[in-house]
C-alpha cells in the first residue's frame, strides 16, 4: 500500500501533465497501480499492524484494577508484579500506568532548592482510623524530609498533640543523626498560637518554643494560602499514602512503624524523581547539627484528673492511688516514658509506673497511712457534736371533779 506522501506525489505529477507511463517510470510503480491511485479521491489509510506481544500483557488487568482502587505509584505496582513473576523493565510499567491513569492538570510553580544542612520540612497527615483496645481512634502520620538530600523520616501516631510532635522530632533527629538549621511548618497550633507577618514575631506554642530554643534550630512558617512553599513535604505525604500506606495490612501501631522503617530503607536508597540522585548518597553532603551538642530533652505530656473521694485517679483505663489528703482535688499528670508524676498546686505528690492493659489498680500503702486515725478522729468529733441532752416533759394529766368518778362507779356512761 502506498504511503500518503507517495499518493500525493503521483497526483502532483499527473496535475503537471505527465503521462501515466512517465509517472510509472519516475516513481517505479506499475501503470495499473498509478491508474488505481489516481482514481482514489482520498489518501490511502495505513494498515494498522497488530501490536507485538508484551511481557506486561498478563499483568495489565492487575495494574488496571489496582489503579481503580487508588492512585498507586508505578514503582509500587512494578514491585508487586515483579513478585508475581514479571521479568520486564520498570520503564514499560511506567509507560502503561501513564497511559491508563486519569490525567490531572497541575498548576506550574517555581521550585525552591535548599543548600545542604539548611532546611527540613515537617507535616502531619490524617490516615483514617484504627481500632486500639476495642476503641476506634484516628491514625496520623508524621513526615520530615531534608530539603537538600530528600532523605525521609516517617512515623505513625495516635495523637497530634505538642508532646507527640516533639517526640517525633526527636525520633527523626535520631534517625538522621542530627538536625538542620531551620525547619519549615504550616501554621499548625502545636507549633504556633498566633502567626505574625514575620515568622520570628509570631506567638509560639510555649511547649514547642521551649523545645526549639533548647536545640537552637529556627522554625519557619509557610505563607498562608501558599502550600507550594512546602512542596517537598506535600509530595512526601502523597507518596507515603500511595506507595506505602494504600492497601497496607498491619496488626498494631508498632507493627506499622516497623514496616514503614523497612520501607524508608528502600526509598532512601532509590533514585529520587526530582534530583535524579539517591537520597542516601546525597545525604553524605548534608551538614547537620550534631545531637551530642544538645543536652537530653525530656518530653512531658500533661493531662488533668480529679482525685476521687477514695483517693484514686484514672489513667488509660487503670486506677492509681494518690495521698489521701488530696482527695477531691484537681491534679496534673506529667507523663514521661513509662511513668507519670502527679502534681497538685505545682507540688509533686507522687509518681506511678504506667500499668499495661486496663482495669488494673496501682495502690501504694503510704498513700493511706494515717487515713484510719483521721477518720476515727473525725467520727469522734461528730459524735460529740451530736450528743445534745434530751429533756423529757411530764405528760399533762386531766383534772376531773370527784362527781365524775362517783358516776363511773355507779355504772354510768351507758
Amino acid at each position: 500500500m502506498l504511503k500518503t506522501e507517495e499518493w500525493l506525489l503521483i497526483r502532483d505529477l499527473y496535475s503537471q501533465g505527465f503521462s501515466i507511463s512517465e509517472i510509472s517510470r519516475r516513481t517505479g510503480y506499475a501503470r495499473e497501480t498509478v491508474r488505481k491511485y489516481l482514481k482514489k479521491k482520498t489518501a490511502p489509510e495505513p494498515q494498522k499492524r497488530p501490536p507485538k506481544p508484551s511481557k506486561l500483557d498478563p499483568f495489565k488487568p492487575y495494574i488496571q484494577e489496582k489503579l481503580k482502587e487508588g492512585p498507586y505509584t508505578a514503582v509500587r505496582l512494578y514491585r508487586e508484579i515483579k513478585e508475581m513473576g514479571f521479568d520486564g523493565g520498570k520503564t514499560i510499567v511506567k509507560d502503561f500506568v501513564r497511559e491508563v491513569r486519569p490525567k490531572q492538570g497541575v498548576p506550574a510553580v517555581l521550585r525552591y532548592e535548599t543548600k545542604p544542612g539548611v532546611q527540613a520540612q515537617v507535616d502531619w497527615a490524617e490516615m483514617g482510623t484504627v481500632e486500639v483496645d476495642g476503641k476506634v481512634k484516628k491514625l496520623f502520620c508524621f513526615n520530615m524530609i531534608l530539603g537538600y538530600s530528600r532523605m525521609r523520616y516517617v512515623e505513625f501516631t495516635l495523637s497530634i498533640d505538642t508532646p507527640t510532635l516533639i517526640q517525633c522530632h526527636l525520633n527523626a533527629f535520631e534517625y538522621f543523626g542530627g538536625f538542620t538549621q531551620e525547619i519549615l511548618y504550616d501554621n499548625m497550633k502545636q507549633v504556633v498560637i498566633k502567626r505574625a507577618l514575620k515568622s520570628s514575631d509570631s506567638e509560639w506554642n510555649p511547649q514547642f518554643e521551649d523545645f526549639f530554643k533548647c536545640f537552637g534550630f529556627i522554625p519557619r512558617l509557610c505563607r498562608p494560602y501558599r502550600p507550594q512553599t512546602k512542596g517537598k513535604i506535600e509530595n512526601t505525604v502523597g507518596f507515603v499514602k500511595r506507595d506505602f500506606f494504600l492497601g497496607r495490612r498491619f496488626t498494631s501501631l508498632e507493627d506499622l512503624n516497623a514496616q514503614v522503617h523497612r520501607w524508608l530503607e528502600r526509598v532512601n536508597s532509590t533514585v529520587h524523581g526530582t534530583t535524579y540522585q539517591i537520597p542516601l548518597e546525597r545525604f553524605k553532603e548534608e551538614k547537620l547539627s550534631p545531637l551530642d551538642q544538645v543536652p537530653p530533652y525530656k518530653v512531658v505530656h500533661k493531662e488533668t484528673r480529679k482525685v476521687s473521694r477514695d483517693c484514686y485517679i484514672s489513667f488509660l483505663g487503670n486506677k492509681y492511688s494518690v495521698p489521701y489528703r488530696f482527695a477531691g482535688r484537681t491534679a496534673e499528670l506529667q507523663i514521661l516514658e513509662g511513668i507519670f508524676e502527679v502534681y497538685v498546686d505545682y507540688e509533686k505528690v507522687c509518681e506511678h509506673e504506667i500499668l499495661p492493659g486496663n482495669c488494673r489498680v496501682s495502690r501504694k500503702k503510704e498513700h493511706f497511712q494515717g487515713l484510719l486515725s483521721e477518720i476515727l478522729k473525725e467520727n469522734s468529733k461528730c459524735k460529740k457534736d451530736s450528743q445534745i441532752p434530751l429533756k423529757f416533759s411530764d405528760p399533762e394529766v386531766e383534772k376531773r371533779s370527784l362527781d365524775v368518778y362517783e358516776i363511773f362507779s355507779e355504772g354510768g356512761f351507758e
